[in-house]
């Protein structure tokens, strides 16, 4: 029930980076414990991969391919979220690179600096 203590029974999530690693194990988590999940990623084959694992666990997910630094797409996945679920409770904002952790701040090229905050910063504003 949506407003218990601890509980995401009836709520609906956003989860960005939702193909692989922490977003993949959040969604699964978050409809465990009863949210619906919307799974945002660029990488499509395996957003829905993650789709289909939370509900062969039971869970209800949608997959949206999504560029988070994209306003344009950030805002067609607020509204399909809207269109299946009916309302938005949370969205966990975990898109995020690193290009190349080798590389100094000082060896970026400036297309490289505007894709990082573009996704890393931007991303999570929109």
């Amino acid at each position: 029930m949506i407003g218990v203590p601890g509980s995401l029974e009836g709520s609906t999530a956003i989860i960005t980076r939702a193909s692989a690693g922490i977003g993949r194990s959040a969604a699964l988590i978050f409809a465990r414990e009863g949210a619906n999940v919307v799974l945002a990623a660029r990488r499509a084959k395996e957003g829905e991969e993650t789709a289909e694992l939370v509900r062969r666990a039971g869970g209800s997910a949608l997959f949206v391919r999504t560029d988070v630094s994209d306003s344009a797409d950030v805002r067609r996945l607020v509204e399909t979220c809207m269109d299946r679920f009916g309302a938005l409770h949370c969205a966990f904002n975990n898109a995020g690179i690193a290009d190349s952790p080798r590389v100094r701040i000082d060896g970026l090229e400036e297309a490289d600096w505007d894709r990082v905050i573009g996704i890393n910063l931007k991303g999570t504003w929109l």
